[in-house]
């Protein structure tokens, strides 16, 4: 029986986050999880800590015995199955259970890295895309960790360029066969992988998957690359010289190894975002323990002032990316429920569904990527010169954070998705942001407005206006690119890219008010906890907005027409500061309390 999410409360478009107010009930939160998805992510915690941790040293000097040995102890926990269908050997658990597993089994990144790989690229392929046969052949051995899967689409001169790969695949005479010719770069687990999928391209014109399995003639498996950071993961190049596969190993059709390639990976950009939050918890906890027992100036670092900002700080990343991630997933869960019929196990309307929040899957692996090496680098100062040696946990952690904002597609890359897609949904109809932004332009037109939005007596009322004037931000700002450039736009990557900022800290800034205003109706003991989070993080966000697109309109305008739009911009960017530092204490004194994130 598949996992069911609480439900929200009605379905939402993709990027609808900018032109639309949502509700507290209309996001999904961890309060929300059920109990079955409590039980599992406290036996994913628990095989973290008492099976992985102590394993590191092992993992880290490349004993792939040992990975094999604990992948297949996740695999008989059931935490491989989570997304592969019941009918073959699977659990057939929603993205939220599978996104619960990825958090609570990243406290150590090299055996996440491992299994990340395995249950995402190496695996959803083949469920979404596998004939039958390939189904039956080949899940059941990946469910229970019997077979590791891995993922060959990068090359040396292909990087984000995926559909520029070299690599050829030509039908041999016998039709039985595919011969396959290239190198493939940067493969994880390809050390000890049993099952690859790679990508060629047929007569080096039609952009195809195929299936391999190891030991297959003219598959050879290059040395192991030596990393800056997940030092214990297996990445190595494969080399494919005359390769013979047999034409039923072709995944998917001829020609359309870009569906595959590309939905794949909005899988893989949430459950990345989700798995950061792991890491960060991780680090956090660290972090406040050796501020308890380090002393300096006759007193322990931790009651130090600049000490617990950068505890605070950890902390309400930690909360933020919790929203972000299972507002996300939420709302994929609830897409995926509402198919019926047949529909709901084909794999071209999963996908579909899930494609639908390209662009908050990107939000979240470039939030989460950057969320996390900020609290690795505030580790590594709390720990100072002991974070710097290698026998302490912020010198691993930090090397290990950095290769997020490279995976999934670089960050460079998902911010150029993220104002791209948005601007393709406008100019195609499917998203009303065009007329959003003709209303905002027909307000900032008109005389000003001198009610007070804060006279409500609700907690969080200075942050609602405070949202609702960021989100006006973000729709200026684009209005006036979009005159400048209009189709253009996309060849502006700079402008692109500040926009994008924009709308990651809209959606961050929304998902954790959102969040937090849920707790306060429910009349949750963390609900005053959240709030302060909150105000700190609405005042952190409304000041990278105001940079971005201080930036985006001096790009976009000179003279008369830039003085015009400054004034209008600094009456939407008109308010009160809170007072962030006493926040930040209260947030800091109740992680130190806990010894721990705590919420």
């Amino acid at each position: 029986m598949a996992t069911v999410a609480s439900p929200i409360a009605k379905s939402v478009a993709g990027g609808s986050f900018l032109i639309e107010n949502r509700t507290p009930a209309e996001v999904f939160t961890p309060e929300d999880f059920s109990e079955e998805q409590r039980q599992i992510a406290e036996t994913t915690s628990q095989f973290a800590a008492n099976e992985v941790l102590p394993a590191a040293d092992q993992l880290e000097a490349k004993n792939f015995e040992v990975t094999r040995s604990l992948l297949k102890k996740a695999g008989d926990l059931g935490l491989m199955a989570v997304d592969i269908p019941e009918e073959y050997g699977g659990l057939a658990m929603n993205k939220t259970t599978s996104a619960i597993v990825a958090d609570r089994l990243s406290i150590y990144a090299s055996f996440s890295v491992a299994f990340s790989a395995h249950v995402g690229i190496g695996t959803l392929p083949i469920v979404w895309y596998g004939t039958d046969e390939q189904k039956k052949k080949f899940l059941p051995k990946l469910a229970t960790g019997e077979w590791i899967g891995a993922y060959a689409l990068s090359e040396a001169t292909s990087g984000s360029d995926a559909m520029n790969i070299r690599t050829r695949a030509e039908l041999a005479a016998d039709g039985k066969h595919y011969v396959l010719n290239g190198e493939k770069m940067w493969i994880t687990n390809a050390g000890f992988a049993d099952l690859f999928t790679v990508f060629a391209k047929i007569d080096g014109e039609k952009f195809s998957a195929f299936l391999i399995e190891r030991g297959t003639p003219g598959l050879s498996i290059g040395a192991e690359e030596h990393k800056l950071g997940i030092r214990g993961s297996s990445t190595c190049p494969l080399i494919l010289s005359d390769c013979k596969v047999p034409v039923e190993n072709l995944l998917g059709e001829a020609g359309k190894g870009h569906h595959i390639a590309f939905n794949i990976l909005n899988i893989g950009r949430f459950k990345l975002g989700a798995a950061c939050l792991g890491g960060a918890r991780n680090s956090l906890t660290n972090g406040i323990r050796y501020a308890k027992e380090r002393k300096a100036f006759g007193k322990s670092i931790v009651d130090f002032g600049l000490v617990q900002e950068k505890i605070a700080d950890s902390a309400i990343g930690v909360f933020v990316g919790e929203s972000m991630a299972y507002r996300t997933v939420g709302m994929i869960d609830h897409a995926l429920a509402a198919i019926e019929g047949d529909a709901a196990h084909s794999s071209r309307e999963i996908q579909k569904r899930v494609e639908e929040y390209a662009v908050e899957c990107s939000i979240l692996k470039v939030w989460g990527s950057e969320m996390l090496d900020m609290v690795v680098d505030h580790m590594v100062q709390i720990y100072a010169g002991y974070g710097y040696v290698e026998e302490y946990p912020a010198e691993r952690a930090y090397r290990d954070s950095r290769i997020n904002r490279i995976f999934e597609g670089t960050n460079e890359i998902n911010r150029l998705i993220i104002t791209g897609w948005l601007m393709k949904r406008a100019m195609t109809g499917q998203l009303a942001l065009m007329p959003a932004i003709a209303k905002l332009m027909e307000e900032v037109m008109a005389p000003p407005s001198f009610d007070d939005p804060n006279a409500l007596d609700e907690p969080l009322v200075n942050e609602v206006g405070l949202l609702a004037s960021a989100k006006k931000i973000a729709l200026f700002t684009a209005g006036a690119a979009s005159q400048k450039y209009m189709a253009a736009l996309v060849d502006q990557q700079e402008v692109m890219g500040e926009l994008a900022d924009i709308l990651i800290q809209v959606y961050s800034f929304e998902s954790a008010l959102l969040r937090a205003q849920k707790l306060s109706a429910s009349s949750s003991t963390s609900a005053a906890l959240a709030q302060a989070m909150v105000k700190v993080h609405a005042e952190h966000c409304f000041s990278a907005i105001e940079t971005a697109a201080r930036r985006v309109l001096a790009a976009v305008a000179e003279g008369d027409m830039l003085r015009t739009r400054l004034a209008i911009f600094r009456r939407l960017s008109k308010h009160t500061p809170v007072n962030t530092i006493e926040l930040n204490r209260v947030v800091a004194r109740a992680m130190i309390e806990a010894g721990r994130y705590s919420l």
